[in-house]
């Protein structure tokens, strides 16, 4: 029970990016087509649910038993890029057509603060290898999620007729802002024992 809740909570009451604001900069550019938000949103799913209890072992197996624990976050950036990179290399060599539809948004996830802020996450909550692998894939699911109904959300909106100083960042912005109250309204679903 407790790996679904936090599986549920890192989902819905706890959205990576709307209650901390984590990948934020790519939820805002890349959010305008429901097709871009769709692959970026897979990828970063596939990158957050990998990376994260990859992490893990990381910091568990390497950096505890050297007393390294100061080095988390340039390995854990170390290992989230290399992994993107391996991710990138082997889809181009083996799915040439996965690796074209992706396309830039790969070596975009690289920089996605969220991916980063899982792991970082995973360790102040001491998290195991199992609970590191369901809060991550968790986190993915739902910043997906987040950007894909924010997509969803901006197409719909520019037939709408919006006052002058709210077009653009600033809708986005309000909408976002409604959808992480919408996300809490989970809260309480599931009582942990």
């Amino acid at each position: 029970m407790h790996n679904f809740a936090i599986f549920f909570a890192s989902i819905f009451t706890g959205n990576i990016l709307l209650t901390t604001y984590l990948g934020m900069c790519s939820f805002l550019s890349v959010s305008k087509e429901l097709k871009t938000s769709l692959g970026l949103g897979a990828a970063v799913v596939f990158v957050m649910a990998t990376t994260t209890p990859l992490n893990w072992m990381v910091y568990q197996w390497l950096l505890i038993p050297f007393g390294l624990e100061y080095l988390r976050f340039i390995v854990f950036i170390i290992v989230i890029a290399a992994f993107v990179q391996l991710t990138e290399m082997a889809l181009e060599r083996y799915s040439e057509g996965l690796y074209q539809a992706l396309g830039i948004f790969l070596p975009l996830i690289t920089v996605n603060c969220a991916i980063l802020g899982a792991s970082l996450f995973m360790v102040i909550r001491e998290y195991t290898l199992a609970t590191s692998f369901f809060f991550g894939l968790g986190s993915g699911i739902g910043w997906a999620l987040a950007i894909v109904a924010m997509a969803g959300i901006r197409q719909k909106l520019k037939s709408a007729k919006i006052p002058p100083g709210l077009e653009g960042p600033g809708i986005t912005l309000v909408i976002a802002g409604f959808m992480a109250m919408a996300f809490m309204g989970f809260s309480g679903m599931i009582a942990l024992t």
